[in-house]
């Protein structure tokens, strides 16, 4: 059964405060040289075949569900077996 992936991460003007929230704890937790930490989404769709409509009915879905394309991206692509 194919997997389509959606990952949906806010756009690069967008303030992250969780992904800022991350970035401050590392070196507190001895990890040192991370420059910068986005946090996002991965939404993971079991479907029965991954055609060209399948994933166009996906873009679709994320578009209008699982991102708010105001303040958010999303990149859809079919993961591997």
């Amino acid at each position: 059964m194919p997997r389509v992936v959606v990952e949906v991460m806010p756009k690069p003007e967008i303030l992250d405060p969780q992904g800022k929230a991350v970035h401050g704890a590392l070196p507190r937790l001895g990890f040192e040289g991370i420059l910068d930490v986005r946090q996002g989404k991965r939404f993971e769709l079991d479907v029965a075949e991954a055609d060209e409509a399948t994933l166009a009915e996906v873009r679709e879905i994320a578009e209008t569900l699982l991102s708010n394309p105001v303040i958010e991206d999303f990149a859809v692509h079919v993961e591997d077996a």
